[in-house]
């Protein structure tokens, strides 16, 4: 893996392990040599992790809207910078330059880049690996609520397996790095429920 985009909230939480949590993932990424792609924000766990990267001299990808730079959230110490028109274009831009995706804790932004990357691969557009990292059990409730969908004939289980996760930012590289992509017809039929 060359490089892998990370998804996180624009706040740091209440809780001070999500900054450190992220700052951890940050330098483990310069270490191994991985570029951070990412939202382009000077703000938040964004922020938090862009700078754990450079700290370590490593390389960091922003992709930003037009619209945010111009609201001063735009990270100006960045490796690289690519604007985009739209939030949709700049999912596509991160997804595109990099060889997977970690979603860390954030918001409604996180959740919405994960879960369009989800179904991308769901429809086999990508076999690129997806994981959450959840740190202090942040994603607990998402991951039961994921094995909800299967269990009520909503998701194939094989689907499931389209996002791994992990606990730590060393096992979420080495599970991505494991990764199988899923092969599975997407549509649930009658018989199999």
């Amino acid at each position: 893996m060359q490089a892998i985009t990370v998804f996180c909230g624009a706040n740091t939480g209440t809780d001070p392990i999500y900054t450190q949590v992220a700052r951890q993932m940050g330098h483990l990424l310069a270490e191994e040599g991985i570029a951070l792609v990412y939202g382009g924000g000077k703000v938040g766990l964004m922020g938090v992790i862009a700078d754990a990267v450079l700290e370590k001299g490593g390389k960091v990808i922003g992709v930003i809207p037009h619209f945010l730079a111009q609201k001063e959230v735009e990270h100006t110490g960045v490796t690289e910078m690519h604007y985009s028109e739209t939030m949709h274009e700049r999912k596509m831009k991160m997804f595109e330059i990099s060889d997977g995706a970690i979603a860390m804790p954030g918001g409604f932004g996180t959740l919405d880049e994960l879960f369009e990357l989800c179904t991308w691969a769901q429809l086999g557009l990508h076999g690129k690996p997806l994981c959450i990292l959840n740190a202090n059990g942040f994603y607990d409730g998402l991951l039961q609520f994921l094995d909800r969908l299967v269990a009520d004939g909503f998701l194939k289980s094989e689907n499931r397996g389209i996002i791994v996760d992990a606990n730590q930012p060393t096992d979420a590289l080495a599970k991505m790095r494991a990764y199988t992509p899923v092969s599975v017809p997407k549509w649930i039929t009658k018989e199999e429920i």
